[in-house]
């Protein structure tokens, strides 16, 4: 049967380098080595962090889609305005400028291309487009001019080739491009990176979806992340977090670079493809420093047998690498695939940027798991786990019978699998929302002991000791957690923990270097500009203190960074006293000194 063809709506960004060919012919080699290094080092990154995805890259150049239309432009702007300060050095004649095109349409996707008019547009756009500028449909000028503030030049109806009808084109000039402020790549902290990768070592790439149903994509990560974890629980291996590995998806595997990048000597890569109730998974292991296969294997089960399958497979990859397997203490006891599937879209639904959909549909996924199979260790974390973040997070419109639900689930999970690293991570989550925060520091701990590389466990320790201290010994656990996933999606908050600590300790040069990090990766986090306010205008820096506390305002929208008076209690909730104090003397003053009223 002929499978329908998959179309969506999406942003498209289309870049080429001006004059490339006349680039390669004065200088080969040099010009193909600056190119690499801008890709890597700031173009993939900025697609990354504003939630794009690379569809193919075309040597000079590269095709993009990207969920939002916000997000594309932003990404283009800060890829032109970053290529100013990279390339400002090599003579004019020999710098590598950027034309880049922005439409949004309807596109038919397939794994490695996408096609239709609304592509086929943004090319046309990239080559009205000046070197180091932007030029975006009128579609797309419409839907980010209210949200950024980009001045564009209106160049009027444009016939471009193979296109029925004129396009009209806004234009965003290098001269308004240079006017931008920098914006900073989110490069990771380095906290003592090896230069040589440890014997146990290692990433797994995403595994690959083969099957003929794409929307069998989660299945695939589902299976990704729960070697990530399983391979975790060896003794002494170093594990980089699936949220980094994720990075390299349809990109071209270079095993020696990944490992480079990485630090790390093991690269294991595979697919599945499902059919059915039957289900094929394939894995190698690689040695990363001589770029050579060690180990391959094939895998067929049914999707019932799922977690044995996943056990085997982990077994095998221990014995290679001559490690003791940690054995496996929690029970996963279920058995129904549908249950299963609920359980891999709900995690699906938390690996997208975080917002309080996100959390609302995974919450109602691992509802129906547990509703499916009552006595699932891990529907029963999962769901305990998802609703105190969400409470931490956004908060929601049933507080206490929700953090009752959570607590309910947490305790019966413990009393099943009490050396589930998973279970005790769910705990501390519950015991923070409740400002419990040395009780659910106990249970974090317990967590890192069965899982020592669960970063979300050691950046919540961290959390939790801002507020009860000693304030200093919050930043080690963030730097560790930023080394084990430096492309983690929370790495931004994790800037912004280090950042808190100098602020309370009054290191207001290192906080500010902290925050500005933190900002640069998420630029829409009002507590985060609110912090900023807050050590700006402690040093006596009014003008950008009012000027954060302004973009907190606006991006907050519901009036809690308005007042004093207004500010989320829950921020504090179980700070001691004394830090309460240190709250009282650093932030809030600052925030009134950046101009915010009492009531």
């Amino acid at each position: 049967m002929k499978q329908p063809v998959e179309r969506r709506l999406a942003a498209i960004l289309a870049a080429d380098v001006a004059g490339y060919s006349r680039l390669m012919g004065a200088d080969e080699e040099g010009t193909h080595e600056r190119l690499t290094a801008h890709f890597r080092e700031l173009v993939d990154p900025k697609i990354t962090q504003h939630r794009g995805r690379t569809v193919k890259n075309t040597g000079d150049g590269l095709l993009a889609e990207f969920p939002s239309v916000v997000d594309a432009v932003r990404c283009a702007a800060e890829i032109q305005r970053g290529m100013i300060d990279r390339e400002s050095e090599v003579p004019e004649q020999r710098r590598i400028m950027f034309r880049i095109g922005i439409n949004l349409g309807d596109v038919i996707a397939e794994e490695h291309d996408i096609f239709g008019d609304g592509v086929n547009v943004a090319a046309r756009l990239e080559a009205l487009a000046e070197p180091g500028g932007i030029c975006v449909s009128r579609v797309v000028r419409d839907q980010v001019r209210d949200k950024l503030d980009y001045t564009f030049e209106d160049r009027g109806e444009q016939n471009v080739k193979n296109i029925a009808r004129p396009v009209r084109v806004y234009a965003l000039r290098p001269e308004a491009v240079a006017d931008l402020p920098v914006f900073s790549v989110p490069l990771a902290y380095s906290v003592s990176q090896p230069i040589v990768a440890p014997r146990l070592s290692i990433v797994v790439l995403p595994f690959a979806n083969l099957s003929d149903d794409r929307e069998q994509q989660y299945f695939a990560d589902g299976i990704t992340e729960d070697l990530t974890t399983d391979l975790s629980r060896i003794t002494n291996m170093l594990v980089i977090s699936r949220n980094t590995a994720f990075t390299y998806r349809n990109k071209p595997v270079d095993t020696k670079q990944i490992g480079r990048e990485l630090a790390v000597r093991y690269v294991l890569e595979g697919s599945v493809r499902r059919s059915g109730s039957r289900v094929r998974v394939t894995a190698q292991l690689i040695d990363a420093e001589l770029d050579a296969h060690i180990w391959a294997e094939r895998f067929n089960a049914d999707t019932a047998d799922l977690f044995a399958l996943q056990d085997e497979v982990t077994s095998r990859i221990a014995n290679t690498l001559d490690a003791e397997l940690i054995a496996r203490e929690a029970a996963r006891e279920t058995r129904d695939p549908d249950a299963l599937d609920c359980i891999l879209r709900g995690r699906a639904e938390l690996l997208r940027p975080k917002g309080r959909e996100s959390y609302e549909a995974a919450i109602g996924l691992f509802q129906r798991a547990l509703a499916l199979d009552p006595g699932s260790v891990e529907a029963q974390c999962r769901l305990a786990r998802a609703l105190a973040s969400q409470q931490i997070n956004f908060g929601s419109d049933s507080v206490e019978s929700d953090i009752e639900q959570a607590e309910a689930l947490t305790r019966s999970a413990l009393a099943t699998a009490p050396r589930n690293p998973l279970t005790h991570y769910a705990r501390g989550q519950v015991l923070r929302v409740q400002g419990r925060l040395d009780e659910a520091i106990v249970e974090y701990e317990a967590a890192l002991a069965l899982n020592p590389n669960m970063v979300r466990a050691l950046a919540d320790i961290g959390r939790c000791k801002i507020f009860i201290g000693p304030i200093d010994e919050a930043i080690p656990p963030q730097q560790q957690a930023i080394r084990l996933s430096p492309r983690d999606p929370q790495i931004g908050f994790w800037y912004s923990r280090i950042g808190q600590a100098h602020l309370l300790q009054s290191r207001l040069d290192e906080a500010i270097l902290w925050f500005e990090r933190a900002r640069s990766v998420e630029p829409g986090i009002p507590f985060i500009r609110a912090y900023l306010a807050a050590a700006y205008a402690l040093i006596g820096d009014a003008e950008k203190a009012a000027a954060q506390l302004d973009e907190a305002q606006r991006l907050d929208g519901t009036g809690n960074f308005s007042s004093r008076a207004r500010l989320n209690p829950t921020q504090i909730r179980g700070a001691r006293p004394e830090i309460r104090e240190l709250f009282e003397d650093t932030y809030y003053t600052g925030l009134r000194k950046a101009g915010m009223p009492e009531g």
